[in-house]
């Protein structure tokens, strides 16, 4: 059995980050989101991963190598446009052959992993499984309508929804589904939906599954998603031994310290992780920050924040739930130019 990894698509929720990013590169607890991804599925034991690529398909190739980090072996195609889910599945399905897989969105975090459901989808051979978590906003997501765990109809983002279980980004597929896509015309939007080919492969008689997942999930489509997810993460970190940081500073917490990073007169409060070569300077960074490589904070508090490389933030009292992209600069600013008004002092909520 064979894993389908998307890693298209172009954040536009996200921008500007990923104006100059793939969304699936940006990092949660200083690894990227793509990264995760691939942790659960080398857990479940698979060893063949197609990775579907888009636009930036360079700068992924180029994160996640040949595979050996996982101990996976991938195989790369182009969707070289962005015609939906189902599209990719077909763009990719000479290198999926005639065998079964799971279909991996790239951008979704699933912490308890895939394992059990694999397992589920082996023992009892439905023509497809989906994995779905309750919503609070339904008409943003592909909806199941289910009875026993039979999914009895699928609808991408209803005005009307028939329930609140989305679909998480997570589908096991029997072969059955390349006819069913082949059966499909384009959605309103212009897009192959899979939504659309599993509401098909279940009209044609199919046996279509779901299980409701009961831990997190996180898709990342939103800045708010991004910390949920980080904090997420960093409730698990790993402390590492701090007796080398300067006197001066006190430590509450988990707290990770990358190589050649410097702390002077401060106050980190974990869980924190810092990248290497970091600068901190009378500064206080709180809880559920991640700061990637050689951050310089200086006179400045950082709070439930995701800092990416090289950023500066120079006398900003206060910056919490913000997300600065790479080499962002932040100063404070003494004396205003003439004629430019400003609404509000609290440096809060920030995507830059």
């Amino acid at each position: 059995m064979k894993a389908l990894v998307l890693s298209g698509g172009s954040g536009t929720r996200l921008r500007p980050l990923t104006h100059t990013r793939s969304k699936h590169l940006i990092p949660l607890a200083n690894r990227p989101i793509l990264h995760h991804v691939l942790d659960k599925i080398g857990e479940s034991g698979l060893k063949d991963v197609v990775v579907v690529l888009g636009a930036n398909g360079k700068e992924i190739q180029e994160s996640i190598g040949d595979g050996s980090e996982w101990g996976i072996n991938f195989s790369y195609v182009e969707q070289k446009q962005p015609l939906g889910l189902a599209h990719a599945v077909k763009t990719a399905r000479p290198l999926l052959k005639d065998e079964p897989f799971v279909m991996f969105l790239g951008d979704n975090i699933l912490p308890e992993g895939i394992l059990p459901y694999l397992r589920y989808f082996e023992s009892e051979t439905p023509d497809a499984l989906v994995l779905l978590h309750p919503v609070n906003n339904p008409s943003a997501y592909g909806i199941a309508l289910i009875k026993d765990h039979k999914v009895q109809q699928l609808l991408e983002k209803p005005q009307s929804p028939p329930s609140n279980l989305a679909l998480i980004g997570v589908y096991f597929f029997s072969p059955k589904i390349h006819q069913a896509i082949d059966r499909i015309k384009p959605s309103p939007r212009g897009e192959l939906e899979i939504t659309d080919a599993i509401q098909d492969l279940l009209e044609q008689g199919g046996r279509i599954e779901a299980q409701t997942i009961q831990g997190p999930w996180f898709d990342t489509g939103t800045p708010e998603d991004l910390l949920d997810a980080n904090q997420m993460f960093l409730d698990h970190l790993i402390p590492i031994n701090l007796n080398e940081i300067n006197p001066s500073t006190t430590i509450n917490g988990p707290v990770t310290l990358g190589e050649g990073s410097i702390i002077e007169d401060s106050c980190i409060v974990g869980p924190v992780i810092i990248g290497s070569n970091c600068r901190i300077i009378r500064s206080y960074v709180g809880p559920y920050t991640a700061l990637g490589n050689k951050v310089h904070l200086e006179d400045s508090g950082v709070e439930r924040s995701i800092i990416l490389d090289q950023c500066q933030i120079i006398k900003v009292p206060r910056l919490i739930q913000s997300i600065l992209g790479t080499s962002t600069q932040l100063r404070e600013i003494e004396r205003l130019p003439t004629g430019l008004k400003v609404q509000s002092a609290d440096h809060t909520k920030m995507w830059l």
